[in-house]
């Protein structure tokens, strides 16, 4: 009985003290105005405490980073910067996931697009980088899901993978 007890005691601390480090998940800004929530990338080297393994400023991790959960910041802000033309619905730059909305394109006005890109790790590599894209074109009134090309996903994470570099490389040009 006792050792019942005991064990119950130290599961139900364990839960405490699991309970009391939970942060809780991010939050997800919805908003029109999403772009002016998305956490600027800040500048190579300042990091909040110093270290490389350290939290950077403005909640990213360092691109070469082993612990916990991020994603490559030029990939992620090239993303951003392909995707741009479209509007965005959603960007949750922890997970690595954009999300816009329906984009109409001004010479096509019986079809729109929508597209969504993951952003799988935290090294710049073209396999980190995967965009989904939808397609719908409008019949007798009504949004219908229609095939999209199969190059067309390829091309805009070619897009991405240009603008990521890009991004290293002036990066590097400015320490």
């Amino acid at each position: 009985m006792y050792r019942k007890l005991r064990a119950l005691g130290a599961c139900a601390l364990s839960l405490g003290v699991l309970a009391a480090c939970s942060g809780g998940a991010p939050q997800r800004a919805t908003d029109g105005g999403l772009r002016n929530n998305i956490m600027p990338t800040p500048e190579p080297g300042t990091h909040m405490f110093g270290g490389d393994s350290l939290l950077q400023l403005g909640g990213a991790r360092a691109a070469n980073d082993s612990q916990g959960i991020g994603v490559n910041a030029y990939l992620w802000r090239g993303a951003l910067e392909t995707l741009k033309f479209m509007p965005l619905a959603s960007a949750d730059p922890f997970g690595g996931v954009i999300i816009t909305d329906w984009y109409q394109p001004p010479a096509a006005p019986g079809e729109r697009f929508k597209a969504t890109a993951y952003i799988l790790g935290r090294q710049l590599r073209a396999d980190a980088i995967r965009i989904s894209v939808f397609r719908q074109v409008q019949e007798n009134g009504a949004w219908v899901d229609a095939p999209v090309a199969a190059s067309t996903a390829n091309e805009l994470e070619d897009k991405v993978l240009v603008a990521a570099r890009d991004l290293r490389a002036q990066s590097a040009s400015t320490r």
